[in-house]
């Protein structure tokens, strides 16, 4: 096992309430039965580095695009719900962990 997944399952365990999934083949995190972070670390579709998925409060993914696009991108399939895509080839884990702990956050409020 990749000490990448390793370390983003320990953040998002971390977190109350917190089960991990297998979907698509790769690590899905919810809470209660709610997606926050699915993990791709051997890339998905044309993005074939290591990186994850979030829910974002709305706004957010714009604005961290617009702030760092070697970092942040807008993800296939979840991206038009405001999710975020992060780019894990380099990570800034303190980084990581933030987008892990908002993405948990965002989840509480959707229904």
């Amino acid at each position: 096992m990749s000490d990448l997944v390793t370390r983003v399952r320990a953040i998002c365990l971390a977190l109350p309430e917190v089960t991990e999934h297998v979907s698509h083949g790769t690590p899905l995190f919810k809470r209660r039965k709610k997606a926050f972070v699915q993990l791709w670390p051997d890339g998905h579709h044309q993005n074939d580095f290591p990186h994850l998925w979030a829910a974002a409060p709305e706004g957010v993914q714009e604005l961290l695009i617009e702030q760092d696009p070697q970092v942040y991108f807008r993800p296939p399939y979840v991206g038009h719900r405001g999710w975020i895509g992060m780019r894990l080839t380099a990570p800034d884990w303190d980084d990581v962990e933030e987008r892990i702990e908002t993405a948990y956050e965002t989840s509480a409020g959707r229904a």
